[in-house]
């Protein structure tokens, strides 16, 4: 689904705001990046305000943390906002190899800057993939996370693919004509990352899999910046991962852990989700039963944007407590 996750981040980034009174137009004007070196490389990491510290984690994996600051930017008011971008993606340095990006070393850089800030304990709120890594590393570092959130995403590679494989019958019961194309080139081999497949797969219209309400827009940066990371994807969900997911991806599943985490978790779903399908996201509630669980009924992909006003009360409520 990456070529349609990119197609969404630019519809989200690319028009006139016009969703809700917490949303700040200047909010990226009142950040500036520091840059760390890490293991070699630097990382674009925009920090402001005081208070509990919390780790931003945009999704992709290939996005920038541009969309994240864009509607969560104003916590910086009652918390320490702390947004970042991972290895070769946004602003941060490419890697000399790309088998250097996975989940694990998303993990091990929020490790990382968790101990280079000097923060003890942590709140972690991912969307989509970022939610990957923020329960990998709820798991793996269950000290030092005081609350997460959970927004749309995913528990394991298994998820992952039953996503894919339900876009898939979406667009093929959707867009016959269309989809003909993708069995003609796929009959010949093509895999999803190839052309001329990965332009005919990245043409399928994806507004109604992301949004309920399709008429939604929102500010983007002045400053140009790389919303998109393509090696990223094809190597941490696989080269045909529109179909097969491989990679780091899918050999991530906690299922079976995440009744063990400790840190106080709120866990968001949209009913009209067709990326994180609600078939899937229910099952939250058997593997982490001690979560607080919300299905926000008129919401795609992205609840904060479309249902702004019972979204960020709930939000609200749960950081304050």
């Amino acid at each position: 689904m990456h070529y349609i996750i990119k197609v969404f981040t630019l519809l989200i980034l690319s028009s006139s705001f016009s969703a809700t009174a917490q949303q700040d137009p200047e909010i990226f004007e009142k950040f500036t990046s520091k840059f760390y070196t890490i293991d070699g490389y630097k990382i674009n990491v925009e920090v402001l305000g005081s208070g509990d510290p919390i780790f931003f984690l945009p999704g992709g994996p290939g996005n920038s943390h541009d969309y994240m600051q864009g509607n969560f930017g104003h916590y910086y008011k009652t918390n320490t906002v702390v947004f970042f971008d991972w290895l070769g993606r946004g602003k941060s340095d490419d890697a000399k190899n790309t088998s250097e990006y996975s989940v694990e070393a998303d993990v091990a850089l929020i490790e990382k800057l968790r101990k280079l800030l000097n923060f003890d304990k942590i709140s972690l709120v991912g969307h989509s993939y970022g939610t990957v890594p923020a329960q990998a590393y709820a798991i793996k570092y269950k000290d030092h996370v005081d609350k997460m959130v959970l927004i749309n995403g995913f528990h394991s590679g298994a998820m992952w693919q039953a996503n894919c494989d339900s876009y898939n019958h979406y667009a093929k019961t959707h867009f016959p004509e269309k989809w003909k194309q993708v069995d003609s080139l796929r009959a010949l081999g093509y895999i999803s990352s190839q052309e001329p497949l990965k332009t005919v797969y990245g043409n399928f219209p994806t507004k109604y899999i992301y949004y309920h309400n399709t008429s939604l827009k929102q500010n983007a940066p002045k400053e140009k910046y790389r919303g998109w990371a393509n090696a990223v994807y094809t190597t941490i969900i696989g080269r045909d991962g529109d179909f097969d997911v491989s990679g780091s991806m899918i050999n991530q599943d906690y299922r079976q852990q995440l009744k063990d985490v400790k840190a106080k978790t709120l866990i968001v779903a949209g009913r009209y989700d067709g990326v994180s399908t609600p078939e899937f996201a229910v099952q939250y509630k058997t593997f982490m039963p001690q979560a607080q669980f919300e299905m926000f009924e008129q919401s795609g992909h992205n609840p904060y944007l479309e249902e702004p006003e019972k979204f960020y009360s709930i939000l609200d409520t749960f950081l304050k407590e």
